[in-house]
C-alpha cells in the first residue's frame, strides 16, 4: 500500500428523488456511507474523510467535515473536502460517491498503484467509459478547487486537463451505478444480492 494516498466520500444529499438522505440508505446491511468508507479504506486510502451535508454522519475512525453550502452540488463538498486534506501531508486523494455502492474496493486499489507508477489523475472507467472513483494528485488539487462548482465535481477539472487522465479499467471490479431514486436503489439492492450469493 502507497502511504499519503487518502480517500474523500462524498455523501452531503439529501437525497430528494430518493425520499431520504443517501447515506443513510441500508444496503445488505451497512448504510451506503459505511459503504463508502470500506470501500476507500479497504482499497488503502488512508486517512477517510466523509463530507457530510444534509444529515450528520459519524462513522468510527473516520473524520467528518460539514460542508455548510452542501445545497449548491457536489462541488462544494468536493472542494469541502480537499480543504480539510490540505494541512495533512496526503500526496493524492480518491474521491468517492456515498450513491454508487456496488463500486469494489479493488477499484480504489488500481487508482493507488497507478498514482504510484506515476499518473497524476487517475480515473476508473467501465468498458472504457470515466466514472468514479477518481484519484487525484495533490499538485492539482488547487485547479480542481478553482473549478468546482455546481453538481459536477471534478468534472469540469477533467474535462479542462484530458491529458492528464490516465484511465483504470475497472469494469471487472464492480458497477458504478448511481442510487437516485427508489427504482434505483431497488435494483442495486437486487444486483447486491446476485454479488453477494456469488461470493459464496
Amino acid at each position: 500500500m502507497l502511504v499519503g494516498v487518502a480517500g474523500v466520500l462524498l455523501a452531503a444529499g439529501n437525497g430528494s428523488r430518493l425520499g431520504q438522505p443517501k447515506a443513510t440508505v441500508e444496503l445488505a446491511g451497512s448504510t451506503l456511507a459505511e459503504r463508502g468508507v470500506a470501500l476507500l479504506r479497504d482499497g488503502g486510502a488512508d486517512p477517510v474523510i466523509v463530507v457530510t451535508g444534509a444529515i450528520p454522519v459519524e462513522i468510527p475512525g473516520v473524520i467528518s467535515v460539514h460542508n455548510p453550502d452542501w445545497e449548491s452540488g457536489m462541488g462544494s463538498s468536493l472542494a469541502t473536502g480537499l480543504l480539510a486534506l490540505s494541512n495533512g501531508d496526503a500526496k493524492a486523494a480518491v474521491i468517492a460517491l456515498a450513491d454508487q455502492p456496488l463500486v469494489g474496493a479493488e477499484a480504489v486499489s488500481r487508482l493507488i498503484a497507478a498514482f504510484s507508477s506515476g499518473a497524476a489523475v487517475a480515473v476508473a472507467a467501465y468498458d472504457g467509459k470515466p466514472r468514479n472513483p477518481v484519484l487525484i494528485a495533490r499538485e492539482h488539487w488547487p485547479a480542481v478547487l478553482e473549478l468546482a462548482a455546481g453538481d459536477t465535481g471534478a468534472r469540469p477539472f477533467l474535462q479542462a486537463h484530458p491529458g492528464l487522465i490516465t484511465l483504470i479499467e475497472c469494469g471487472d471490479t464492480g458497477s458504478p451505478d448511481d442510487v437516485d431514486t427508489p427504482e434505483d436503489l431497488a435494483r442495486v439492492r437486487r444486483e447486491a444480492t446476485v454479488r453477494s450469493k456469488e461470493s459464496f
